[in-house]
């Protein structure tokens, strides 16, 4: 057959030639009765890679970040607006984790008023002190009345504060017994002794008190005399300078420091003046 000739030229082109290794290759792995393979995910497509990967980078901006901004001189220098956003957004996510739904509310601020004026603090009640307690009064006995028995407590008292014996108490109370009754008085004599307290008045020249005592003869000044304390002290001072005063009866005794005009008086009060200093110093 000629090689011009149309008909095989016809036949030549319906036959193909030997097919190259290549070809073939491909036929067998996409031929049309196979059934296509899934495509490969590479490495990188992994997930976990992905997030290791981003992890890393972050990491690493945050660490050029801080580099930057530090410098080798201790420079500021501005961080890197990546590293910042980062920054920022670890700090809201810390922020919103250590919150608590059962978080107590903040109390409200209270402002002053302008106006209000501060509450004074309340000071201290200061408790009065308590008065001083009288002692209590001697209740009389031997028929005397209160402003006698007041009198002779004040001789007793005198001469235990001078460490007298017990007659010297009873020599004392048996001569004023006999010179006032038992009452501090004052003279008409001497006007000025009506300037004391007093409980009447004398007119035995200016005799006063309860010892019926004269400034004219050294006892004491007239306001000195009218003080029973004073009286009594005086008294007692007069008797211990007696010799042997104490071996003398309640009559002897007293006239020796009194030296008075009627010497045996004294004697008719020794009983009434023995009951009341045992009243007084029980």
């Amino acid at each position: 057959m000629h090689p011009d000739d149309p008909s095989a030229q016809k036949l030549t082109d319906a036959r193909p030639s030997t097919l190259s290794d290549d070809a073939a290759s491909t036929e067998r792995t996409i031929g049309r009765h196979r059934a296509p393979q899934p495509p490969r995910r590479g490495l990188l497509g992994s997930t976990p890679v992905r997030v290791a990967l981003a992890t890393g980078v972050t990491c690493c901006l945050s660490l050029v970040a801080v580099a930057t901004a530090r410098g080798d001189d201790d420079t500021p220098r501005p961080v890197e607006p990546l590293a910042e956003a980062v920054a920022d957004r670890a700090a809201i996510a810390d922020e919103r984790a250590s919150r608590s739904l059962d978080r107590d509310a903040a109390p409200a601020r209270i402002l002053p008023s302008p106006t209000a004026k501060p509450t004074p603090t309340p000071t201290a009640v200061r408790k009065a002190p308590k008065k001083p307690v009288k002692p209590r009064r001697p209740r009389p006995v031997a028929g005397l009345d209160q402003a006698q028995m007041d009198n002779a407590k004040i001789i007793v008292d005198v001469g235990l504060e001078m460490k007298m014996p017990r007659r010297a108490l009873v020599v004392a109370l048996a001569t004023a017994m006999q010179e006032s009754n038992l009452y501090n008085l004052a003279s008409d004599v001497l006007p000025e002794s009506a300037e004391y307290p007093n409980q009447g008045s004398g007119s035995d020249h200016d005799s006063v008190g309860l010892f019926q005592q004269r400034p004219s003869s050294g006892w004491g000044t007239v306001a000195q005399l009218m003080r029973p304390s004073y009286a009594a002290r005086a008294f007692y001072t007069a008797l211990n300078e007696i010799p042997g005063w104490q071996d003398m009866s309640v009559t002897a005794a007293a006239q020796a420091v009194q030296i008075s005009a009627y010497p045996d008086a004294y004697a008719q009060h020794e009983d009434r003046a023995t009951t009341v200093a045992s009243a007084l110093t029980a």
